[in-house]
């Protein structure tokens, strides 16, 4: 990612805020990061911020808060020294060797010294003009995470459209990708013909293996893998 100069940000961030046009969102490109041991700047401590710092915990990034007063559940990941906290209001130069901020305070002054100032992946909450990423609607089953974004322009139903796939992907696709995990070790082990062992894996990835967990429980879908590793290592 080729990242531009204080001013140089600054001057683009400042020309989107006062030119943007909602009506025609960017092109966003979706990925997933690793933010692991990576400096994360939440400027805010108030619920909103709360909402943002839990996920960066869970990706066990750094996480620095700047707020002269945060929410009770922030206190106690404090107290848990799971993050660090600056008790004041944001300066320039809060935001040095940081990998990713979010602000999410109550001025939008703040905000946009935030947004200009960020030399790095930058989200300012609920203004997408002033942001380089914008966080999706996230639905997580373990190891399986699905992202909805509507690129900014309603939130709200990504928020809808993430319901409607946490009733299509209960808690069982979490045990069933358990399994997936087991069972891919178990044939590149097993199965030695390259383009046999290919057409296993995505047998039991398949559309019909999803409804057969859906349909006949894991139980069923194990007994199914088991008989189709077998067959590829004999065959």
């Amino acid at each position: 990612m080729s990242i531009s100069s204080h001013s140089d940000t600054g001057k683009r961030r400042q020309s989107c805020s006062l030119h943007a046009d909602v009506s025609d969102p960017p092109a966003y490109y979706p990925l997933f990061l690793n933010l692991s041991n990576k400096k994360a700047v939440v400027v805010g401590g108030g619920k909103i911020a709360e909402r943002k710092i839990l996920p960066l915990v869970k990706a066990k990034a750094q996480v620095t808060v700047i707020s002269p007063d945060i929410t009770k559940k922030i206190r106690h990941i404090k107290e848990q020294k799971i993050i660090e906290h600056v008790a004041r209001h944001y300066r320039k130069g809060d935001l040095k060797e940081a990998f990713l901020v979010i602000a999410a305070t109550d001025s939008q002054d703040v905000n946009e010294q935030v947004s200009m100032d960020a030399p790095c992946l930058v989200n300012i909450v609920d203004t997408p003009h002033l942001c380089n990423f914008i966080v999706p609607s996230t639905m997580i089953r373990g190891p399986l995470n699905i992202a909805v974004s509507t690129s900014g322009i309603s939130p709200a139903l990504s928020r809808s459209i993430r319901k409607e796939l946490e009733k299509a992907y209960g808690c069982e696709f979490s045990q069933y990708l358990q399994s997936l995990r087991k069972i891919r070790r178990d044939a590149m082990r097993m199965i030695q013909d390259r383009k046999k062992r290919t057409e296993f894996l995505k047998c039991i990835a398949s559309e019909k293996m999803i409804r057969k967990v859906r349909g006949k429980g894991l139980r069923e879908m194990k007994k199914t893998a088991e008989d189709l590793l077998k067959k590829a290592r004999t065959s």
